[in-house]
């Protein structure tokens, strides 16, 4: 799964949240599709929930994405998706064989919406788009977590 290309309005205000995710090198393997050491690791907080994701902070890791993983590694809960600035998402999951559930989360690090994702072998693919200009988009193996709407991202 990888975000497409979308339009948007520059934002000039940052976040703090971005400066302070911690990431962690780590060699991970054994899940089918997952090829160890292309992504960072780190830890982020969902509404009182501690999680350990990849990371996709560069154009050719969001790109990338979770595209042929069938199932992710045993020591992660999902990705996360980190823009420089804010902007709208659209997501696919053109060659994403397992089904995902995506949470925006706005420049404050608040979630304002979630869609169950249904994997797509061939295009045409659904365009599974966030509701307003996100900073950071969260992937997660469907069903996997509840996370209510407002409950804040932490990555520090």
């Amino acid at each position: 799964m990888h975000p497409r290309p979308s339009q948007g309005h520059a934002c000039t205000r940052s976040s703090r949240l971005g400066a302070l995710l911690l990431i962690v090198v780590t060699a991970c393997g054994g899940a089918a599709g997952w090829e160890t050491g292309v992504f960072d690791e780190g830890e982020i907080t969902v509404g009182g929930e501690t999680l350990t994701v990849a990371v996709a902070d560069t154009p050719e890791k969001r790109a990338r994405g979770l595209m042929e993983v069938e199932e992710l590694p045993e020591s992660l809960d999902g990705m996360l998706f980190v823009f420089e600035e804010p902007r709208p998402g659209a997501f696919h999951m053109l060659n994403t064989p397992m089904p995902l559930d995506v949470w925006w989360f706005d420049a404050e690090g608040l979630l304002i919406g979630s869609a169950a994702m249904e994997p797509c072998p061939l295009e045409p693919c659904v365009s599974y788009g966030s509701p307003a200009p996100v900073k950071w988009v969260l992937e997660t193996p469907s069903g996997a977590h509840e996370f209510d709407p407002g409950e804040v991202l932490s990555t520090g």
